[in-house]
């Protein structure tokens, strides 16, 4: 099975559709009159439907146990053709294309089966996904195109040579496979005028400056306290948000002290020093935070 564990849980929404192909209009008339011996063909292919969409785990290999919390069937005749149109909802951390097309699938068979008894003539065709939201894919809709990046690593040990970047290096490779350029990449020591300095300078050409390190408890984790002067908002949600995340993979995350603001029309993120921390902090925050750019284009003077 893929691996999931890195994706945030979103709203998802699938859509799929399959149609069958009656061979005689009296066969239409015997299920619009409810005369078909087999029951009531809509009913028994709705419950059907969605049987199959809440199993659809356990016969698809790939498909990951999902909760299903939204599911929806309607059926619209078309002269011979029955168009079967189903919605699947969910929180969650992957899609629901599968389940939709699935319980299309097996709509559209209970269909036949019930049919086949007065006509040998019936088709199944057309089983589509017609629509999805929800996911990074949507979420990308807010581009990076053009955007100037800068990743700042706080390091006393780093920065004397005595150790290697890991969490710089993780950031950059993250936000590559995100088609996001970092520009600049710097080393510097956990000194609170350095970083301040350093910051001011970066804010005044990029539109992102990421920082990783001085944000634990040690007594030279000072970025938090050197970055948030600078800020004209601080943003107290996105690193709430990585906090959460990285709380549901370990409790330690609760000690992370990264904040997150705005100078002028700057983002600036301090993400903790660890390689792991700082990569799933990435993981938890892109692409979605693309769209306060979006946001923050009301903020710009002429």
């Amino acid at each position: 099975m893929t691996d999931i564990t890195a994706k945030v849980h979103t709203l998802r929404e699938a859509v799929a559709g399959a149609v069958v192909t009656v061979g005689d209009s009296k066969t239409i008339q015997a299920i619009e009159q409810n005369t078909v011996p087999k029951g009531n063909v809509f009913e028994m292919a709705k419950a059907a439907a969605l049987l199959a969409v809440k199993q659809t785990c356990h016969l698809i290999p790939d498909c990951h146990p999902i909760p299903i919390e939204y599911a929806k069937l309607d059926f619209t005749v078309n002269g011979l053709d029955i168009c079967i149109t189903i919605t699947v909802k969910t929180i969650y951390k992957t899609g629901v294309e599968v389940e939709a097309m699935h319980g299309a699938s097996v709509a559209a068979l209970t269909m036949y089966d019930m049919l086949k008894p007065i006509d040998k003539n019936i088709e199944i065709r057309s089983i589509k996904l017609q629509e999805k939201s929800g996911g990074k894919t949507d979420f990308r809709k807010d581009s990076a195109n053009g955007l100037r990046v800068a990743v700042v690593v706080c390091s006393d040990s780093i920065a004397k040579g005595d150790k290697e970047d890991s969490a710089g290096k993780a950031i950059i490779s993250k936000l590559s496979s995100l088609d996001i350029a970092v520009e600049e990449y710097t080393i510097i020591p956990d000194e609170p005028d350095v970083i301040r300095g350093t910051v001011s300078s970066l804010a005044k050409t990029m539109n992102m400056v990421i920082l990783t390190g001085g944000t634990g408890l040690s007594p030279r984790d000072s970025t938090p306290e050197a970055i948030k002067p600078l800020f004209d908002t601080e943003i107290p949600g996105i690193m709430e948000a990585a906090r959460a995340y990285g709380q549901q993979r370990t409790p330690f995350s609760m000690l992370s002290r990264g904040v997150a603001g705005i100078i002028g029309n700057t983002l600036v993120l301090a993400l903790p020093g660890s390689t792991k921390g700082a990569s799933e902090s990435v993981d938890a925050l892109f692409p979605y935070i693309l769209h306060s750019f979006r946001v923050m284009r009301g903020r710009r003077h002429d």
